[in-house]
């Protein structure tokens, strides 16, 4: 296949645009739906106008009920207010709530933070030195296994374990990850 040399060749001739460019038209509302617009809302305020200038008919009275005579002194003062028959705002006040929290089982057994296994000495090194500078001691533990040594890097004894989850939150925080709660054996 011989080779082509497309810079040579030069710029393909620019095809003619085929699509019809739309019509400036009118843009805007037609005159006919603005006018139709105007009407209606003059017909409204029109008859917002009419139903607040017309007073609402009274009914006449029924021989069941009898009207009421117009007060002839107006300076008569209000009826006394009658006193509440209710209780329960003085009791509400008064009231002591006595709430019985249930003890939550403490473990005997500390807590401990595992934030690595390695298989090289340098590694756990590396990592127990970047808790260090979160402010935290670790230990490195040498464990051997089927799979073969271990060196795991751990920090506790915590008495409790919220306090192990809040060194592995300030941890998380720094980007220390993962790190597992056990006991301590």
């Amino acid at each position: 296949m011989a080779t082509r040399d497309y810079v040579k060749r030069g710029k393909a001739p620019r095809k003619k645009n085929t699509r019809r460019q739309p019509t400036k038209g009118r843009t805007g509302l037609p005159l006919k739906w603005a006018l139709l617009a105007v009407v209606l809302v003059g017909a409204f305020g029109y008859g917002l106008y009419l139903l607040s200038k017309t007073e609402a008919p009274t009914p006449e009275p029924t021989p069941t009920t009898k009207a009421k005579p117009a007060r002839q002194n107006q300076g008569e003062s209000l009826p006394k207010k009658p006193e509440e028959k209710w209780s329960y705002i003085e009791e509400l006040e008064s009231k002591k709530v006595e709430v019985k929290a249930k003890a939550l089982p403490q473990s005997t057994r500390p807590y401990l933070m595992q934030c690595g296994a390695y298989r090289s000495q340098g590694q756990a090194n590396e990592r127990k030195a970047t808790i260090a500078f979160q402010g935290l001691e670790s230990q490195i533990k040498v464990s051997q296994g089927e799979k073969g040594t271990w060196h795991r890097v751990v920090l506790g004894p915590y008495p409790r374990k919220r306090q192990a989850e809040r060194d592995r939150n300030m941890l998380r925080r720094a980007g220390i990850e993962p790190c597992a709660i056990w006991y301590w054996e």
